[in-house]
């Protein structure tokens, strides 16, 4: 959720969960916090949102995890973008563009 308890559109927080793990594999809380600060902390996503996202994401082929040991010791599962999902990415990105661009015009924005 954003910091004005504004609800992502659907999908949208499995495109931003695909784009933080472009980098490198992350645990859950890794994850929120990449969103939160490239959102310039616009977006906080909540645990009750993230997991069942990283759930369904690795069912689908689009993510990876396997378990290891975070930065304080403590075990944790590290979540990986699979080739699949870096193709996700791409097409959910591009979708995101002409949506964007196309309710920007509506709105008379551009």
């Amino acid at each position: 959720m954003t910091k004005d308890k504004t609800d992502l559109l659907q999908g949208t927080l499995d495109m931003l969960i695909l784009r933080a793990l472009n980098a490198s594999p992350m645990h859950g809380f890794g994850i929120a916090t990449r969103i939160h600060q490239m959102s310039h902390e616009a977006l906080l996503i909540e645990q009750g949102s993230l997991y069942p996202a990283l759930y369904r994401l690795e069912a689908q082929g689009w993510i990876c995890s396997e378990w290891g040991l975070s930065d304080n010791n403590r075990k944790a599962r590290y979540y990986s973008l699979t080739e699949a999902g870096m193709r996700q990415f791409e097409l959910e990105s591009a979708n995101w563009t002409r949506l964007s661009n196309a309710i920007n015009l509506v709105l008379g924005l551009i």
